[in-house]
Order: structure tokens, then sequence, then C-alpha cells
């Protein structure tokens, strides 16, 4: 799983009729879904998000809030990077917690998050084939906490389902509000223009 770089990011995700992503199944798990996109777009750094979107969601890389100098140091030398050929499958999934994660102090999240529901240690059962890259998006006034981007091969799409479905167990999930798990294939790996 790719954390955080060490220069923040801006990201958007743009829902439009074609782009880079094709939109396989879009899934309102809690709360209010997104209107149907048949394709997802991506704009990093200076670039406009993508023109007649149906929606845009916008993050932006950060440090890493809730993770440990020996966990960054395991996802650092576990994790793949974003952008491999191999991976022809991704998962955008949004975020948004309740006011009552937000009340807790720092620590208590960090408790709740990997302590009691090893949100990171789920994660690192299935390094290197899927990567991740966060985008945080509360204190910008987007509708979603984080913005999670996933890539992995097709072949790994049984596991990425498996690891999903752990992390919706814990008690960490208890306090999402709001959470829709957006599919994609590649583009690119359907000979489909862009």
């Amino acid at each position: 799983m790719m954390g955080a770089t060490s220069t923040p990011l801006r990201v958007s995700f743009s829902g439009i009729a074609r782009g880079g992503w094709r939109v396989t199944q879009s899934v309102p798990v809690s709360g209010e879904g997104l209107p149907d996109a048949s394709y997802v777009a991506i704009s990093e750094g200076q670039a406009a998000p993508a023109g007649g979107a149906l929606w845009t969601l916008s993050g932006v890389t950060s440090n890493l809030r809730y993770t440990t100098t020996d966990e960054k140091s395991r996802l650092a030398s576990m994790s793949a990077p974003l952008g491999r050929a191999e991976a022809t499958r991704a998962a955008l999934i949004p975020i948004r917690k309740s006011p009552a994660w937000w009340e807790l102090a720092q620590d208590e999240r960090r408790k709740v998050f990997e302590e009691r529901s090893r949100h990171i240690a789920i994660g690192m059962d299935y390094l290197p084939a899927v990567a991740r890259r966060l985008h945080h998006c509360r204190d910008a006034g987007e509708p979603f906490d984080f913005l999670t981007w996933f890539e992995f091969p097709a072949a790994a799409e049984a596991d990425f389902n498996r690891m999903v479905e752990q992390l919706r167990a814990t008690e960490e999930w208890r306090y999402v509000v709001r959470e829709i798990d957006i599919r994609l294939t590649s583009s690119a790996s359907e000979g489909t223009p862009s």
C-alpha cells in the first residue's frame, strides 16, 4: 500500500462519459451514492478536473496520521507503485466518518484504527498486489473525509474483495456514515481510447 508522498499532491477524480478508467460498478455501501458515470478521469497537481463531469471529488495526499515508524518502514518496503501495467483493475472508495470519530483524540482514533481494528495490518496482508494512495479532503469542505484509490491486477481482485470485507467488519467501520465502492477497469487494458 502506498502511503502519503512527502510533497502534498492535489488529485481530482471526475465521473465522466469517457476517460482512463471504465466504471464497472458503483455501489453506495453507506449513505447516498453518486450520479452514475461511465468513466473516471484522474487529474493531478495543477491540471484542471475533467470538464463536463457528472461529479468531481478532490483531495490531497498528506503525511501519515496513524502510522508508527516501524509500520511506515514496513509499508515502504512492501508497497508496489501505482501505474503498474499489470494493475488493470482499480477501486475508488470515498469515505466520510461520523462526528463522533472526529471528536475522539488522535490517540483514541489510533487505538480504534490499528490496535483494535488492525487497519494497517490487514492492508499489509495484501501487499504488494494491491497498491493504494490516500487523499485527505475533510478540511477542504469536500463531501467526504477521504478518497482512497487502489490499483491491482485482475488476478488479485478476489483478494482485494476479502481485504475490503475484513476492514468493513472492524470497529473502525462503525464510524463510517457514507461510503461508495466504485470499481473500475483500465481503458488501456480494454483497448478503449481515453
